[in-house]
């Protein structure tokens, strides 16, 4: 699905009656949105299943496997919930699949980005209240 198929369908349900709607295509991508919860919606992606693990080469020539948490939206990103919040996450903490990591903002609408992986954030990319690209790399997991 498309950015502005997304797009499309948020602007669509601001304008409706509809209270919610839950959609989830073959591809993995999951979109639900409801208007009673303060405004709050989330996009999951599945992993794909041959999607490859991007490899990052260190100094000493060892291969670090590395799977990366995208943006799955272009929007602002926030590490926590509020200004005077906690982040969700920092380097070193343990993620569980499904586990909210951050929050994306886009069009006036606050999206929980949750982790596709177990393991342990090793980088956070990107720093808070910056805008962030369709497919930019928020974090980095082992």
């Amino acid at each position: 699905m498309e950015y502005d198929e997304i797009k499309k369908l948020i602007q669509d349900m601001e304008n409706s009656n509809l209270e919610s709607l839950e959609i989830e295509l073959p591809s993995g991508l999951k979109l639900k949105m409801d208007k009673g919860q303060k405004n709050i919606n989330e996009i999951t992606t599945e992993p794909v299943l041959n999607e490859e693990t991007p490899s990052i080469k260190t100094s000493t020539t060892e291969t670090i496997d590395y799977k990366e948490i995208k943006a799955p939206m272009v929007g602002t990103f926030y590490s926590s919930s509020s200004p005077d919040s906690e982040p969700f996450v920092k380097v070193g903490d343990k993620v569980k699949k499904g586990q909210v990591v951050c929050i994306v903002e886009a069009m006036k609408l606050m999206n929980e980005i949750e982790s596709e992986y177990d393991g342990e954030i090793v980088e956070v990319c990107t720093k808070n209240d910056k805008m962030v690209e369709y497919g930019e790399t928020l974090f980095k997991i082992k």
